[in-house]
């Protein structure tokens, strides 16, 4: 347990990158192996709109990150969060512990946030309106949410008192996870149903990703499933009755045009409709 600390403690920018990179490139060629769905699109274009936002990201966390380095340097000094007022404990229970608390405030808190108030969820909305969900998908956030994201991130390594290195593994563990859970594969139905007892499986977060409420408000959680379980907002959806995007922007026009999705933010507020397509249609938009 100590080498991999100390492996998060001194991790290079560069390994880092890999794990982002590395993480997209070994999900795309599994989905090429073993699709959920048979999607007809152009898998280039899609993938360079969500790389687009995902470099955004990449930036606006690199110039930022100071602030992340000074917050989590300033309370672990002055003892400040909850895991500096834990009493001494194995370091594997300190580190589960320190990974729940970041996952709970700086990740599944946010994001239940964006779903509840609508200036945050006007930025949210561009993840949401993704048609095709692949591995690609999941940094596909508008500039301004990772900004807030960003903030969230910060005010959760606060409280929790989580020293730099459980950031760098948070994080690291984030990336991969959620490119896995966001990968057009499909897994076994018992593996992944085992797995959503503790961490976000494929199919728990897909549900997330499906067209209409109440299944569009429901399985917030990032690596962890505890939370949408002990919260009340854990749902269940049949994988073949998945619909991906959000009933307000069905449209192409309005979903996989990089302009007009940067501009959704700025645009007056649609309340979801609960609109419900017939079965041409649901299979037209899921092509």
């Amino acid at each position: 347990m100590e080498n991999i600390i100390e492996y998060f403690r001194t991790i290079p920018s560069s390994h880092r990158s890999a794990i982002l990179v590395g993480g997209i490139a070994f999900f795309w060629l599994i989905e090429s192996a073993v699709p959920l769905f048979s999607f007809k699109y152009n898998k280039i274009k899609h993938a360079g709109i969500n790389i687009f936002f995902t470099l955004t990201t990449v930036v606006i966390n690199f110039v930022l990150a100071f602030i992340l380095l000074k917050s989590s340097d300033w309370a672990v000094a002055n003892h400040f969060g909850v895991l500096q007022w834990l009493p001494e404990m194995p370091l594997w229970l300190y580190t589960v512990l320190g990974l729940m608390l970041l996952d709970l405030i700086g990740a599944w808190f946010v994001h239940w946030a964006e779903h509840k108030v609508k200036w945050m969820w006007r930025f949210h909305l561009v993840h949401h309106t993704d048609t095709h969900v692949d591995t690609t998908s999941a940094n596909r956030h508008h500039p301004g949410e990772s900004v807030f994201r960003f903030i969230f991130t910060t005010v959760g390594v606060v409280l929790a008192g989580a020293p730099m290195w459980m950031v760098f593994m948070y994080q690291s563990i984030s990336v991969l996870l959620s490119q896995f859970n966001h990968a057009n594969i499909v897994i076994p139905k018992w593996l992944d149903n085992a797995m959503s007892w503790v961490l976000v499986s494929p199919d728990m977060h897909k549900v997330h990703h499906h067209y209409v409420q109440p299944y569009t408000d429901s399985n917030y959680g990032n690596i962890f499933s505890i939370w949408d379980r002990l919260l009340g907002t854990f749902k269940t959806l049949d994988r073949t009755k998945l619909v991906y995007g959000i009933d307000t922007h069905m449209k192409p026009e309005e979903n996989d045009r990089l302009g007009s999705l940067l501009k959704i933010p700025f645009q007056a507020y649609r309340p979801p409709v609960g609109a419900k397509f017939s079965d041409d249609e649901v299979s037209e938009i899921s092509a």
